[in-house]
């Protein structure tokens, strides 16, 4: 991204900066980017609007009215051709069907296929969300850091695109969403008969099942018009997701005003007085830093919790009123389901509406735990990301204002295990909660629901691992005098006193009785751990440095 095409200029201090309508020849917001290449300055004169993570997002929203298009118009086609238990299948058919490996691979790997799709459609329509939600809270004075939970956090106004109506909507979409394709993607078997009624040839191949395909479409292009609503209802600032951008244009727009004497004060020191501090040896963990921290990681655990709970009663069903079922042992245990593992079985009606209500709400309730579980871990990793990127400030190469979106979450390794995890979990619920998936004709037989319990407990010990990483992460406390922020807003303003494309953070002024620590757009020397810091604002006794 090249930054100098993106970058807002005015030369002014944050005190005295004008409204934005005031400014001189204002047109709109796009008329005041400049192609000359921005110099260091002390106030907010310059941020980065990043119309390159617009571009993206626009174009993520694009593909996925694309693809929800697709699945209502297939849907739809299924539906009218075969019924609402009707099936279309895909691929080239398998005439043994004594081998079945191949089939099942298909089958999973085509599953997992589809989840990846729809999390990479519900990732860009939650970006486009994130962002207009930030700026609702902003207009409303209520935005206090740069990460938040999307669905769980509301603007004011049941109407609102970004309010509590919609937003509860959004999450009944994203469970819909990641709850269907374990009912898509099934088995469709070709059975031939002769006059005598015998059995000709049998052969499956894998297909889609029509009514799912259709909820699925409807759910996605639901939430793309809920994201479009929220981005034209809210006057965006800047599309960036760095927190320094976000901060420079809300001081740009006197939206928050920078507060003098916290030079050295972290975002733990917000309920104290404020005022001279000395720097600290390490920094407050994200658990203690950040409100919604500490109810993200128990939900996780509870959700481990709930898992294992639900692994126990599967296995004492199974082992009490199923005689056919296997014993759990070592030899039984596998990651793919199979005919010897232990798991219990019930039937819900059969090709009526009333089956597949009652199939969904039995896939939604209990995947909706899961797709809530990772929704609110999104928090933990914007949050550490916020953090790391400040703490950029104090290295050789500095803190960059402008950075290439997709390149920031592949640096990140937070980023990328939560959206690798995200459709993996998914996926492996669907591997624990299985639908009899398989059509005779192109008509699905029945609604069969099965409950494995190995693939429970693989679940659990996957949800486990997940949760200890990021029970880990948001414990680790960083060390070093910077003072911790984690994206909090007005604790970015008052630490950085001059903004520049490339910041770095340190020792700027002995003084007497106090120091001044802050950024510059040069490399600045270590803070002195023995001398107490309060601000440039303090008084005339401040001596710069040479």
């Amino acid at each position: 991204m090249a930054a100098s095409s993106e970058l807002i200029e005015e030369n002014s201090h944050p005190s005295s900066l004008p409204a934005y309508n005031a400014l001189p020849g204002h047109q709109d917001f796009d008329s005041t980017i400049s192609d000359e290449k921005p110099t260091a300055v002390t106030g907010t004169g310059f941020y980065d609007r990043n119309l390159t993570s617009r571009r993206y997002a626009l174009i993520g929203i694009a593909c996925s009215s694309i693809f929800s298009c697709l699945c209502i118009i297939t849907g739809i086609v299924t539906v009218a051709n075969h019924g609402i238990v009707g099936v279309t299948p895909l691929g080239l058919s398998i005439v043994n069907l004594n081998y079945p490996l191949q089939l099942s691979l298909q089958l999973e790997i085509s599953t997992l296929m589809l989840v990846s799709i729809v999390t990479l459609c519900a990732e860009s329509i939650g970006f486009v969300h994130g962002i207009s939600l930030r700026s609702a809270l902003a207009s409303e004075s209520r935005l206090h850091f740069n990460t938040n939970l999307r669905l769980l956090t509301a603007a004011r106004g049941w109407r609102n695109p970004n309010g509590a109506l919609l937003n509860g909507i959004s999450i009944a979409l994203l469970t819909i969403s990641y709850s269907l394709p374990s009912l898509i993607i099934c088995v469709d078997q070709r059975v031939l008969h002769s006059l005598d009624g015998s059995i000709t040839q049998e052969s499956g191949s894998v297909a889609i099942a029509g009514l799912p395909l259709l909820i699925l479409g409807v759910a996605l292009l639901l939430q793309v018009m809920i994201a479009l609503s929220a981005m034209r209802a809210v006057k965006i600032l800047t599309w960036s997701s760095s927190p320094f951008d976000l901060v420079a244009a809300l001081v740009h727009h006197t939206q928050l005003t920078p507060a003098t004497f916290r030079c050295m004060r972290r975002v733990s020191d917000l309920d104290t007085c404020g005022g001279p501090a000395k720097p600290p040896e390490t920094q407050p963990s994200a658990w203690h830093a950040h409100p919604s921290i500490q109810k993200v990681i128990i939900f996780l655990w509870a959700i481990v919790a709930a898992c294992i709970v639900w692994a126990a009663i599967v296995m004492y069903i199974s082992d009490r009123f199923f005689s056919n079922g296997n014993a759990l042992t070592l030899q039984t245990w596998s990651f793919f389901r199979n005919s010897k593992g232990n798991d219990i079985m019930y039937d819900l009606l059969k090709g009526s509406p009333e089956g597949w209500i009652l199939l969904f709400v039995n896939i939604a309730v209990v995947q909706g735990l899961l797709t809530l579980g990772l929704h609110c871990s999104e928090l933990i990793v914007n949050v550490i990301r916020d953090e790391r990127q400040w703490r950029w400030a104090t290295r050789r190469q500095g803190l960059r204002m402008a950075t290439n979106p997709l390149v920031s979450i592949l640096n990140q390794p937070n980023c990328l295990i939560l959206f690798i995890a995200k459709p993996v979990l998914h996926w492996m619920f669907g591997l624990s909660f299985d639908i009899g998936k398989y059509a005779i004709n192109n008509a699905l037989s029945g609604f069969l629901i099965f409950m494995y319990t190995a693939q429970i407990w693989n679940l659990c010990i996957a949800l486990f691992i997940f949760a200890c990483v990021f029970t880990f992460v948001a414990l680790r406390r960083p060390s070093g005098p910077q003072p911790a922020a984690y994206g909090h807003l007005q604790t970015l303003a008052d630490l950085v006193d001059e903004w520049s494309p490339v910041m770095w953070w340190g020792h700027k002024a002995d003084g007497i009785p106090y120091c001044h620590a802050g950024t510059s757009d040069h490399p600045l020397p270590d803070v002195k751990m023995y001398c107490v810091y309060a601000g440039s604002g303090v008084g005339s006794s401040l001596v710069p440095l040479s």
